[in-house]
């Protein structure tokens, strides 16, 4: 008979947010897999329990190596505790391989629901939750960071990042540049912990707050794209501008009210005009 696959969430601040299951499991599995094994122990005593089982470490840097080992526990009828330092494993952190292999291996996988970063940010950040995708952690490099963020520029959608504090302000910066610097954003830090604070703005205001440094856990929330009016033909906008101008409009207004009310910039506006070759009225 195969295993379970326990994938726990853990506080990512306040203790007292910690489920009762989340005791239970700790004490009940014959294999917990921690992110870091001294945040576990420090964890379990905070919430009187006994680790019944052996701990092994899972992380970033053993993750593909130790994936084997415990898919085997699995597959030998062992109860597997998987947890990460702060929230849902999987979610920017170990866990996505491990249950691939157990889903494989047909080997049961079930969670003990608990506190996400991600979602609590999304919560209280004040922009739209009914539609969101979580981008978890930039790319470091700014090169590499600013194309990314150019695959998202259109998202409807609102958009969650993680991010380290020393980052920040250049992360909110590169958001500023490629998403505009009046697009509303919300940075929360520490959240549930004695520190906590949301800081709402748009991205230009908040890259120039994060220059003065930041510290602890960062996410970030940033509306998503404004929806973009119907693009018009260069015909069209000739067609608007000559028609103006029969009506007795000077070209130089008719191209600035066009614009206006077609959402583009002026010079494409005067680019159709000229490709129309409509002549000059005297």
């Amino acid at each position: 008979m195969t295993g379970t696959l326990v994938l726990a969430g853990t506080p990512i601040g306040d203790l007292a947010d910690a489920s009762p299951r989340l005791a239970t499991e700790l004490s009940a599995a014959d294999v917990v897999a921690a992110e870091d094994t001294r945040r576990l122990r420090r964890l379990a005593q905070g919430l009187g329990v006994s680790l019944g089982g052996r701990v092994v470490s899972y992380f970033e840097g053993n993750e593909v190596a130790r994936t084997p080992e415990l898919a085997e526990e699995l597959a030998r009828g062992a109860r597997v505790l998987l947890v990460t330092d702060a929230g849902m494993p999987s979610v920017s952190d170990p866990g996505y391989r491990l249950v691939a292999a157990a889903v494989e291996r047909g080997v049961q996988v079930t969670a003990v629901p608990g506190p996400s970063a991600a979602l609590t940010a999304l919560a209280v950040s004040g922009l739209p939750v009914d539609r969101f995708c979580f981008e978890g952690f930039p790319p470091r490099k700014a090169g590499e960071r600013a194309a990314r963020l150019r695959e998202v520029a259109g998202e409807r959608r609102t958009l969650v990042y993680f991010e380290s504090p020393h980052r920040l302000a250049a992360t909110l910066a590169a958001m500023a540049e490629v998403f505009g610097p009046e697009r509303r954003a919300a940075v929360c830090r520490e959240l549930t912990k004695t520190y906590e604070e949301v800081r709402r703005g748009s991205l230009a205001e908040l890259a120039a707050w994060a220059e003065a440094g930041v510290r602890g856990e960062i996410t970030i929330v940033v509306a998503g794209a404004a929806e973009q009016a119907p693009e018009v033909a260069a015909s069209e906008l000739a067609r608007r501008v000559a028609a103006r101008e029969d009506l007795g409009q000077r070209r130089k207004e008719a191209i600035a009210d066009v614009a206006r009310e077609a959402g583009v910039p002026k010079r494409e506006v005067f680019d159709a005009v000229v490709a129309a070759k409509r002549p000059l009225l005297p």
